[in-house]
C-alpha cells in the first residue's frame, strides 16, 4: 500500500469512528473529501488544491480531484458547526482540567484576505477553535467580530472551566471586556498608551505614568476610557527585553493570580505566532493559497486546522512515548511539536507501522 493510501485510510477511519452512527449519503461523501483534504495537506505541506490533489490515492486525474475539492469548499452545506466544532469541543473538554488559555489574533491568509482566530494554548502551541475570514490583508477586525468568536467558543467551554483570555492591542474594547465579565472569564489584554485611566476622580493616560525600563506600575480598581469601564486592573510594564513599555488591562483582582500574575499571563500570548508560522512558512503555507474568496478560505481552513491538530498530537506522542529519541537527537530536542509530528508520521509510513490519528485531543 502506498504512503498516500495508508495516510488517507488512517485519517478516514479515525473520522468515521468519531460519529455514533455510520455516515451515509452526502455526509459520507463530504467526510471522505474532508479526509482527502487533510491527507493531501499534510503530504504536500501546501493548501493549494492541485498540490493536495497530487497526494491523494485516486485513479482519477488531478484535475478531477481539484474540481471535487472546489465543490467541497464552495458547498454551503459544509459548515463549521458540523465539520469542525464537535472536534474542538472534545479538544477543549480534554484540556479543561487546567485553566483554559484562549488567545485571539489575526493574520493574512490566501490572496488578499485575513483571518481572525481564537485558539486554546497547549504547551506553548495555539490550537485553533474558531475563526473568521474577511477580505483585506491589513487592518483590524471590528469588536463585533471579536465578540462573535467569543460567543461561538463559549458554547463549547465546560461550565466549570477556568478561562483566561489573552489579547493584543486590537482586543481591548470595553464591550469585549464586558462580555468576558458576563461569562466570568478572566482576561489580560494589551492596550494603547493613550488609553484613559480614572482613579479617585483623577484622569490620566498610561503614558503619563512614565514607567521606566525594568519597572512596573500597577493600578488596581480603576476605570478606563471616557466611558469609565471598570473596575479593572491596569499595568504599565517595561521589561528589560522590550524596546518599549507594554500597557495591560485585566479583570484579575490584585491579589488573585490563578497561577500567574497578569504580566506572566500576557507573555504566553506570543505563543500564537507559532501557529501562524506552522500554518504558513514552516508548515502548510496557508498564506500562499490562491483562494481570494473569504468563505472558501474559511471552508478550506477546516481541513487545514484539523491537519494541524493531528500533527501536534503526533508531536506530543513522539515525546510521551520516546519516539523523539529515534526520529531526532537522543539528548536534546530543538524541534517544535509540529516538526516532530511530521517526522513521526514519516517514520511510521517508512516502517509500515499503524498510524495513530486524533483530531479531538492532543495527548
Amino acid at each position: 500500500m502506498s504512503d498516500n493510501r495508508k495516510r488517507f485510510a488512517a485519517i478516514y477511519n479515525a473520522i468515521r469512528k468519531l460519529y455514533p452512527t455510520q455516515p451515509r449519503g452526502n455526509t459520507a461523501r463530504h467526510l471522505t473529501t474532508l479526509a482527502m483534504l487533510i491527507s493531501g495537506i499534510v503530504a504536500s505541506k501546501r493548501v493549494n488544491l492541485p498540490a493536495i490533489a497530487g497526494k491523494i490515492p485516486s485513479m482519477t486525474k488531478v484535475e478531477s480531484q481539484v474540481k471535487r475539492f472546489s465543490r467541497w469548499i464552495e458547498n454551503e452545506n459544509i459548515n463549521f458547526e458540523f465539520y469542525y466544532l464537535p472536534y474542538a469541543q472534545q479538544l477543549v473538554t480534554s484540556l479543561a482540567q487546567q485553566t483554559l488559555v484562549l488567545v485571539m489574533d489575526g493574520s493574512p491568509v490566501g490572496r488578499g484576505c485575513r483571518t481572525l482566530m481564537l485558539s486554546v494554548l497547549y504547551k506553548k502551541r495555539a490550537l485553533p477553535l474558531a475563526w473568521l475570514v474577511s477580505q483585506g490583508s491589513k487592518g483590524h477586525f471590528s469588536e463585533e467580530n471579536h465578540i462573535t468568536l467569543i460567543e461561538q467558543v463559549k458554547e463549547i467551554i465546560p461550565e466549570d472551566a477556568n478561562v483566561m483570555f489573552l489579547g493584543d492591542g486590537e482586543f481591548d474594547g470595553i464591550n469585549l471586556q464586558a462580555k468576558m465579565d458576563d461569562y466570568n472569564w478572566k482576561y489580560v489584554c494589551r492596550t494603547a498608551k493613550d488609553t484613559i485611566i480614572t482613579q479617585n476622580s483623577e484622569t490620566f493616560t498610561f503614558q503619563e505614568l512614565q514607567v521606566q525600563p525594568g519597572g512596573r506600575i500597577t493600578l488596581p480598581s480603576v476605570a478606563i476610557t471616557q466611558k469609565r469601564y471598570g473596575p479593572v486592573q491596569t499595568i504599565a510594564w517595561w521589561d528589560e527585553e522590550y524596546e518599549d513599555p507594554i500597557y495591560l488591562v485585566s479583570n484579575l483582582p490584585i491579589h488573585e493570580s490563578i497561577d500567574k500574575e497578569p504580566c506572566e499571563w500576557y507573555s504566553l500570548r506570543f505563543s500564537i505566532e507559532t501557529l501562524f508560522s506552522d500554518q504558513k512558512s514552516r508548515g502548510f503555507h496557508l498564506h500562499k493559497s490562491h483562494l481570494s474568496d473569504p468563505d472558501r478560505l474559511a471552508q478550506l481552513m477546516i481541513a487545514a486546522c484539523l491537519a494541524y491538530i493531528w500533527i501536534i498530537y503526533l508531536g506530543n506522542l513522539s515525546i510521551q512515548q520516546g519516539w523523539s529519541k529515534i526520529i531526532h537527537r537522543t539528548k536534546r530536542c530543538d524541534l517544535s511539536l509540529f516538526q516532530l509530528g511530521l517526522r513521526l508520521l514519516d517514520y511510521f509510513l517508512n516502517q509500515e507501522m499503524e498510524i495513530p490519528v486524533a483530531f479531538n485531543r492532543v495527548e
